[in-house]
């Protein structure tokens, strides 16, 4: 059983792509955020609209996969406290020590929050609501903000655990069948289907908010995706398929889009209902296609050992917990300053990415730092980049697994 380096590299990658989307939100125009430049682009909305739309599927979908693995030579009940763990501890970590600076700064940009950082942790550890709209999760007295991924990937983790016994009779396994066999258009376009559903039954009743307990819809979707993640696994089959297809899927994918956002663009806010449920199957055929078309792509091209994936799967979860603290708390800075509209996204980026490394650099080396950040405790006398341990595959024979010396953020 070797380790699916091609799963590795998109999950860093999936990853990447989230820290330079979220340094965009500070200029896409007629998106909220936290905070937003001057220095605003209506054109930066096709781009960020063309990511958009399958950003977190592919991380839940990535995650669902990492549990295939995570999940072989372990016990469930072992499986549920390291996840737990390895989740909820850098999400209470970060919420307390890593997130404030966001709310923080956004309070001062809207005028509802005094300046002054300290009296603002003061008063934000009192978890007290604040004024109206000084900041997202106002109401609460504290925010997770992008760290929502953490609370939600915990609760869907336990949320399989007990499902996982009903995946492994005979209905699941009969079920996993159907899904795995899938090939040709079928596997293009059946899975969309649920997602479809969701969205024309769903998301007209329950917002976006990223509110927990009311999240429904986005719990749907991504639970699911999740879940096709999980059956995908390691079907040799399946993958084949998924890079056979790779041309087609992509192909679908970019020219779909073409013409999902000439609807959104073109047609009014007020439509049928019949017209609004055919946008929302394209889009959701959309976005199976790309995620389709990046499976297929990554086995194809990603599936190697690269000198550079040891350190990134490393580097992934502090990246994560980091990233966008750092984005608000350089934009917060310099935004005052005017530096144009090439220097400060520059500023933002190099900034972010800058003290990303470095802090990342940091944590690795403080043992009382790497579980808040998600990574496991530092092993001795292993290889560089990894260890190795012997295993046992299907048909009995030991094989050797090479396995990061790392946290992944699954």
């Amino acid at each position: 059983m070797q380790r699916r380096y091609d799963i590795d590299a998109l999950r860093a990658l999936a990853f990447v792509l989230l820290i330079l989307y979220h340094c965009a939100m500070l200029y896409v125009a007629d998106w909220g955020w936290h905070l937003k430049s001057s220095h605003l682009s209506e054109p930066l909305q096709i781009p960020m609209l063309f990511v958009n739309r399958w950003r977190m599927d592919l991380i839940f979908l990535i995650s669902g996969l990492s549990v295939h693995f995570l999940l072989r030579g372990t016990s469930l009940g072992r499986f549920v406290v390291q996840r737990s763990w390895r989740l909820l501890l850098p999400l209470t970590f970060g919420c307390l020590v890593i997130v404030p600076i966001q709310p923080y700064a956004q309070g001062v940009a809207n005028g509802l929050v005094e300046p002054g950082f300290v009296d603002f942790l003061l008063r934000y550890y009192q978890f007290q609501p604040w004024p109206k709209g000084a900041f997202d999760g106002w109401e609460y007295g504290f925010t997770w903000n992008h760290l929502w991924y953490l609370a939600y990937l915990w609760v869907y983790t336990i949320a399989f655990a007990a499902l996982l016994p009903l995946f492994r009779n005979g209905f699941g396994r009969r079920l996993l069948a159907l899904f795995t066999g899938l090939r040709g258009w079928k596997l293009l376009i059946l899975p969309a289907l649920p997602l479809a559903a969701y969205t024309m039954t769903l998301a007209p009743l329950f917002d976006e908010t990223g509110d927990l307990i009311h999240d429904w819809y986005r719990h749907a979707m991504y639970f699911t995706v999740f879940l096709y993640g999980y059956w995908i696994g390691n079907d040799a089959g399946l993958w084949a398929e998924l890079t056979r297809l790779r041309k087609w899927s992509l192909s679908l994918a970019l020219g779909l889009f073409g013409f999902y956002l000439s609807l959104v663009l073109l047609i009014p806010e007020e439509i049928p209902d019949w017209l609004q449920n055919s946008v929302w199957l394209l889009r959701n055929l959309y976005v199976w296609f790309a995620l389709t078309a990046i499976l297929g792509w990554g086995h194809a091209l990603l599936n190697r050992p690269f000198r550079w994936l040891p350190w990134a799967t490393e580097a992934v979860y502090p990246w994560y917990v980091l990233h966008q603290s750092l984005i608000v708390l350089i934009a917060y800075w310099i935004l005052p300053l005017h530096f144009g509209p090439i220097g400060e996204p520059a500023i933002v980026l190099f900034g972010t990415v800058a003290g990303c490394f470095v802090l990342h650099e940091i944590i690795r080396r403080l043992p009382l730092l790497r579980p808040v950040f998600g990574l496991k405790g530092k092993r001795s006398g292993t290889a560089r980049g990894g260890v190795e341990r012997a295993a046992t595959d299907a048909a009995g024979a030991v094989v050797v697994v090479t396995r990061p010396a790392a946290a992944d953020i699954a």
